[in-house]
């Protein structure tokens, strides 16, 4: 079940369109399928809260919003991206800055 998790979250393909879409020009869809796609995986233990704590850090310095759950992004992604990805991105997180 993780793998099949993992690759859907790797089938982002970084097109923006979930970023267009959202009225806070939120890039957490994107971020959150990037995060997803190594932290479900046992390789990607390794790295994960360096891994999520700088990719959430340059999202924030190139002044993306954050997500406000209107769905936006999924209805339009072109490769069905789950905005649970976006919960795993805020759980990886909080699990990395504790």
């Amino acid at each position: 079940e993780y793998a099949d998790l993992s690759m859907d979250a790797a089938a982002c393909i970084g097109c923006g369109a979930c970023v267009a879409a959202c009225k806070n020009a939120s890039a957490m869809l994107f971020v959150g399928a990037k995060v997803s796609h190594l932290a479900l995986l046992p390789q990607g233990k390794v790295e994960a809260r360096d891994r999520v704590r700088h990719m959430v850090t340059k999202m924030d310095d190139l002044g993306f919003g954050n997500c406000t759950n209107t769905g936006a992004c999924e209805a339009e992604c072109p490769k069905g991206i789950k905005l649970t990805n976006i919960a795993r991105l805020n759980r990886e997180y909080y699990k990395a800055a504790f």
